[in-house]
């Protein structure tokens, strides 16, 4: 019997078993709160051990093995990032990455290279396109789905982009975020982008120029707001 033809005996409810399985499939099934309670914690205690277990005995070892150097306390966190070309990785210590995150070298480029300092965070969903270099200092904060966008990928003519070529030299710069810069949720910085130390940049927005140290700034294109005041 398929599924449909299953689901339509036990709406007709022509036969007693079919009617009760119906009763039951429309009551649920009784709320027994200690069972409940006593299940939930079963399990989310054995997929926060199973998640834990993976992190650390698969996917951290296979992302440490893409890297130039190892990187000490490592808290690779929701899998394994996307690594796409010949990137060169190199990492500081008490690094966080998500693993739904999308790091990238310009295939036309020779030897990109991504240089992450210690201490920072790369969110979730955050993509790093690397032209030729991408360099995050010490205590920079990536929040989720920022995008690093130091190649566009695709030339500006438009037969060049029908014919499947490369993006060119010209299109292509380096990004550099300065210690404890911090981009919220959704900032894009363009290619040739230099950030300064300490500064903070709103959410959504697109940073087309390099920003100073010490203030922020938001919008499109991103504009200094005000300074940022420290205690």
């Amino acid at each position: 019997m398929s599924i449909y033809l299953l689901k339509q005996w036990v709406r007709t409810g022509n036969d007693p078993i079919a009617a009760l399985i119906y009763r039951l499939a429309r009551s649920g099934i009784p709320s027994i709160r200690p069972l409940q309670i006593m299940l939930y914690h079963l399990h989310v205690g054995t997929r926060t051990l199973w998640t834990e277990l993976v992190r650390i005995f698969y996917y951290t070892p296979l992302f440490q093995a893409r890297l130039a150097r190892p990187c000490q306390q490592l808290y690779l966190y929701s899998g394994l990032p996307f690594i796409m070309g010949s990137l060169q990785i190199k990492l500081g210590n008490g690094c966080r990455i998500s693993g739904r995150s999308t790091l990238s070298g310009r295939p036309a480029s020779k030897n990109p290279i991504l240089v992450v300092g210690d201490n920072c965070d790369i969110g979730w969903q955050t993509t790093i396109a690397v032209g030729t270099k991408v360099e995050l200092q010490d205590h920079v904060r990536l929040s989720g789905n920022v995008f690093l966008a130091g190649y566009p990928g695709h030339p500006l003519d438009d037969e060049d982009r029908a014919a499947g070529l490369p993006c060119t030299e010209e299109q292509i710069g380096d990004i550099v975020l300065e210690e404890g810069v911090w981009l919220a949720t959704g900032v894009t910085v363009l290619a040739g982008v230099r950030i300064g130390k300490g500064s903070i940049i709103g959410a959504g927005s697109v940073v087309t120029k390099d920003i100073p140290a010490g203030v922020v700034a938001a919008g499109v294109p991103a504009r200094i707001v005000k300074e940022v005041e420290n205690d």
